[in-house]
Parts: C-alpha cells; sequence; structure tokens
C-alpha cells in the first residue's frame, strides 16, 4: 500500500509509519482485504493523498468512511467512478452546488477533478468492509487522519476546511483558526440534509471568496464541464 504513496506525503509523514499503532493497523487492513471484500481497491487507499500534494493544497474537505458496495469507493472522500450511479450524500453535494453557484448537475459522481485542484477528499477511516459501514473504524486510521489534519494546519496557512457533520465537525480543535478558515455544517446525507441541517450552507461560494481575499486561485468546483464537452480553458466558477 504505501509503495503508491507519493514522495511528498512520504517524507511529511515518515514519522508515523515507524508507530507501533501504525503497523498494527497495516496488518490488520491487510488481513482484512485477505479474507473479506474490502473497498476501496487496496491500491486506492491512499489515493487522496496522491492526488493532492501538500504543496499545493487548499481546501480540505472530510469525509467518515468509504462507500461500503461494489464499484463505489475510489480512494477519495465522497467520489465514485464515472460509470457508477451517484450515492445519495454526494447527489445533495450537487444540489447545494447548483443552488450556491447556480450551475446543472453534474452527470457523473468522479470528484479526481477537485483533487487536482488542491483540494484533499480526505475520509477519517480510509477502508470498509462490504456492507458493513463503520467496520474499519477502531483499527488507528483516524490517529493516521488525525495526524494529516494536524500537519496541514501546522505546515500550510489560509487554507479551508469544511467539516459536514458531527464527527467531522470534532476535527476542529486539531485546525489552527488563526491561520485558517473552518466552514460547519450538518452532513449532506439524506438523513441530515432533509431534516435541514445540509442545503443552504453555501460553503463552495464561501471557499472561493476566502481564497480570493488570500490572493489564492480559487476553485473551479465545475472544471469537469469543461473537460466533458472537450474544453481545456480554466473557467472558475
Amino acid at each position: 500500500m504505501l509503495n503508491n504513496l507519493n514522495k511528498d506525503w512520504k517524507i511529511q509523514l515518515n514519522d508515523e509509519f515507524n508507530k507501533d499503532y501504525f503497523n498494527n493497523l497495516i496488518n490488520r487492513v491487510k488481513q482484512e482485504y485477505s479474507n473479506y471484500t474490502c473497498f476501496p481497491p487496496i491500491d486506492n487507499i491512499f489515493d487522496s493523498l496522491n492526488f493532492c500534494v501538500l504543496s499545493k493544497l487548499k481546501v480540505v474537505i472530510i469525509g467518515q468512511d468509504p462507500y461500503h458496495q461494489q464499484r463505489q469507493a475510489n480512494g477519495l472522500s465522497f467520489s465514485v467512478t464515472k460509470d457508477v450511479k451517484i450515492p445519495p450524500s454526494l447527489n445533495n453535494i450537487f444540489k447545494e452546488l447548483n443552488n450556491d453557484v447556480n450551475k446543472p448537475l453534474p452527470s457523473n459522481g468522479d470528484l479526481t477533478y477537485l483533487s487536482n485542484q488542491g483540494v484533499l477528499l480526505l475520509n477519517s477511516c480510509l477502508s470498509v468492509r462490504m456492507s458493513s459501514p463503520g467496520s474499519h473504524y477502531n483499527f488507528g486510521w483516524e490517529t493516521f487522519t488525525d495526524k494529516i489534519i494536524s500537519i496541514i494546519s501546522k505546515k500550510k496557512s489560509n487554507v479551508v476546511f469544511l467539516l459536514w457533520g458531527n464527527k467531522s465537525i470534532s476535527k476542529s480543535k486539531l485546525i489552527d483558526t488563526n491561520k485558517h478558515l473552518i466552514l460547519t455544517s450538518g452532513h449532506p446525507s439524506p438523513l441530515s440534509a432533509n431534516r435541514g441541517y445540509w442545503f443552504g450552507n453555501r460553503h463552495f461560494s464561501k471557499t472561493n471568496e476566502y481564497l480570493k481575499r488570500k490572493g489564492l486561485k480559487k476553485i473551479s468546483w465545475w472544471y469537469y464541464l469543461l473537460c466533458e464537452i472537450g474544453l481545456t480553458a480554466s473557467v472558475v466558477i
């Protein structure tokens, strides 16, 4: 697994790799993947880090654990591969994007285009057993991903942290609010969103407003539309 991790993050996390908890975590994950069907594919576990190096990171979106059904999880929080039906939580994210920036809903749920712009799509738990949500909590993943958040808070400035739901909001204690912006809301899952805790948060436009004030390039939340129609120009929305 670690052989696939990019050099940038390997350097930052080198101390963690030598700790007992992390070795126990990796051994337990390997055992799970040997005995059960687990997600994402084992070679994609660290893709959230591989697609978003620390030096280019501008936004962090913290999820919970990966999707737990076949062919959904791809290593990025909330994201699915292009040929997979958009899950309900991601569909609500897209609806809020539509409400916030007044653009049409996307045709697929692949969020790689966001990672490539410096959006870290990080689950707090990086693996899961099929049909068993939360099954890999208490393996040690949260200790590891908490360290990632702490590194970002310490070594970066002017990062926007989007914390959706109580589990993600609990990570705010790891973030230096003198250096970074935290935006919180309910989780985009139907249970939370339908109770009024998600829609109307305007996190996407607020993120770009903050980045602009700090002299940073805004996120092209709808860049995928250009890719779909074959354009290469960069339009920021």
